[in-house]
């Protein structure tokens, strides 16, 4: 999807409509007041103050009519240089431009406006030649926004929109944006009774209902099962801490206004924990280890919490409390090579069996002009940063180099995804680590009978669980793969009173046979039982009638299917059973 803010010409297109916006306001209701109208990544709006007057979706049609009209007069755009003493005259009757101008330096600041005909916007720019370059648009939709983002002052009415070029580009982003809105996984979660959020609660504190939580345990066992096959130890470690571990790790200073206040308990401090690592390096450190033992991997499904403001919150996607598919390997020098490939191996394997094809590999390197902010040891920084280059080279992997971007304790590699809605994000990470473990002291016997630190390999292979159920709804657009399904199959019978034995047969067998089954015997015409299992997304909807009952057969539909295929009770379940072992893939 485009982002307007990087486009320059599109920039300049969105930023005139939204003067365009302000004027065609202005012309319907005189007694507006305008704070700020830019441009975002997802095209422009203007924060409005229209007194008693709130705009409602009904009010839309005679704006866009307005603008429509505004822009058919073909007024140039016209850039002015004016003082402080002449904006201050200009916008006497304006409250919010007097703000906006009285906080600038006259010194150091140029004071800028731009007229169109009647409309004058204080404003830097840029903008279009003319207003009748601006046919194109949409008003999307409507918000409120406190002056400033400061919730003590005012609430403005906040109107967005988009603007482009020709009314193709218009209609296929609005296309788009229809089927971003069907994919957002806040809208699939909700029709799928995968979870819920209540203020009662807590914003930012989500609740997984039984869809949902099935969900999680599938993706929760899939990923330990792989990681025990590959040699991992699996830990429970609590999600708070003394605050001495955060000073010792330096995530207290480092971290400090992403985690929660600390709390006084019996003249103990304690505070919610916002990552594992601590708690890990504490656990390797309950025993002196040999380097025959290493490398030691210890796994976690864990629960971490954060301070993310309420702006910030998005479904599960961004939230106060979330699981991470966490895990640090405790290695030799020797062995980063090794770990670090296996590790690119598990992203690669899980990538293909989740059919995740859009992604690729970023590489963060330190900044050698900026040493300061990262950990000092050049030797250290030089090995790793090599042996990474390497692995990705043996592996044929391509990748982009992203100076400046290492975490401060060593060099990292970041999986970024584009997902179905949005922009890029990052989905599995793999970092190198020398500072945390010389900073809790940990240490390993050598061959040589010396006591030596490790190195340690932080790695989060499906991110956290709560994200990627997020970003997996909107790929799939909730028509999970049969093995992820909360529920595989759904069983009708035509007609309870001559049908439901069947039903409860069949129903049992596939019970028995560890497939998710429901039965729908409701007293509903199976039309209408039909559709609702088709809304809820149930990959294979059975239909059982006098045929099904005297041949001992089902009849399936898949869903997003109109065909009905008949088939024996036992091919149905090899059919089952070879689609939930091949997860779909064949």
């Amino acid at each position: 999807m485009v982002n307007f803010k990087e486009d320059e010409h599109l920039y300049n297109l969105n930023h005139s409509c939204a003067h365009l916006l302000a004027q065609a306001v202005k012309h319907l209701y005189p007694e507006a007041k305008f704070w700020v109208g830019p441009v975002v990544e997802e095209g422009f709006y203007y924060d409005i103050d229209l007194g008693d007057k709130v705009i409602t979706e009904d009010d839309i049609p005679a704006i866009e009519r307005e603008m429509k009209k505004c822009a058919k007069d073909a007024k140039n755009i016209i850039r002015r240089e004016i003082s402080k003493e002449e904006a201050l005259e200009m916008f006497k009757d304006d409250p919010y431009k007097l703000d906006l101008i009285n906080r600038m330096d006259e010194d150091e600041t140029v004071i800028s406006c731009y007229s169109q005909g009647d409309f004058t916007d204080l404003c830097r720019g840029g903008h279009v030649e003319n207003t009748k370059l601006l046919k194109n648009f949409k008003l999307l939709k409507l918000a409120g926004a406190y002056w400033k983002g400061d919730s003590k002052n005012k609430m403005l009415q906040r109107i967005y929109g988009v603007c482009f070029d020709t009314p193709e580009e218009l209609e296929a982003h609005l296309n788009e944006l229809e089927e971003a809105k069907a994919r957002d996984h806040r809208k699939i979660g909700k029709d799928l009774g995968i979870y819920m959020m209540s203020d009662l609660v807590g914003r930012g504190l989500p609740m997984y209902l039984p869809n949902g939580f099935t969900l999680w345990n599938i993706l929760e066992n899939y990923i330990r099962d792989k990681e025990i096959k590959r040699g991992y130890v699996h830990v429970q470690t609590p999600p708070l801490g003394n605050v001495n571990l955060y000073k010792t790790s330096g995530h207290l200073e480092h971290y400090k206004d992403s985690m929660f206040p600390i709390m006084e308990v019996e003249d103990e401090e304690y505070v919610l924990r916002p990552m594992n690592c601590p708690h890990h390096m504490v656990m390797y450190s309950n025993s002196l280890h040999s380097y025959k033992e290493l490398p030691i991997r210890i796994a976690e499904i864990a629960r971490d919490c954060r301070y993310e403001s309420s702006g910030s919150l998005k479904g599960i996607e961004r939230v106060r409390t979330f699981c991470q598919n966490d895990c640090h390997i405790f290695c030799t020098p020797e062995q980063i090579e090794s770990e670090f490939k296996g590790v690119v191996d598990l992203i690669l394997e899980v990538y293909k069996e989740l059919n995740i094809t859009d992604y690729k590999f970023e590489l963060s390197l330190r900044d050698p002009e900026d040493k300061v902010k990262y950990h000092q040891d050049d030797e250290m920084w030089d090995l790793a940063e090599n042996k990474l280059r390497e692995v990705l080279k043996d592996l044929n992997i391509d990748y982009v180099e992203k100076i400046g971007e290492a975490a401060f304790y060593g060099p990292k590699l970041d999986v970024q995804i584009k997902p179905a809605v949005g922009n890029e994000v990052t989905l599995s990470t793999c970092q190198l680590d020398f500072c945390l473990p010389s900073k809790f002291d940990l240490k390993y016997v050598d061959s040589d009978g010396s006591k030596k630190t490790p190195v340690v390999i932080h790695r989060a292979i499906l991110g956290t669980l709560d994200r990627f159920i997020a970003l997996y709804l909107e790929m799939t657009k909730g028509n999970l793969p049969l093995w992820l399904a909360p529920k595989q199959v759904i069983v009708l019978p035509v007609n309870n009173e001559y049908h439901e034995e069947y039903a409860n047969e069949i129903y049992k067998e596939l019970f028995d046979e560890d497939i998710r089954v429901e039965l729908d015997n409701r007293e509903e015409k199976l039309g209408y039982r039909m559709r609702e299992a088709q809304m809820r997304k149930v990959p294979y909807s059975l239909v059982l009638g006098d045929k099904e009952r005297d041949n001992k057969e089902v009849t399936y539909r898949k869903y997003g299917s109109e065909e009905k295929v008949t088939v024996s009770k036992d091919e149905f379940l090899k059919l089952l059973k070879e689609e939930i072992k091949s997860k779909g893939l064949k």
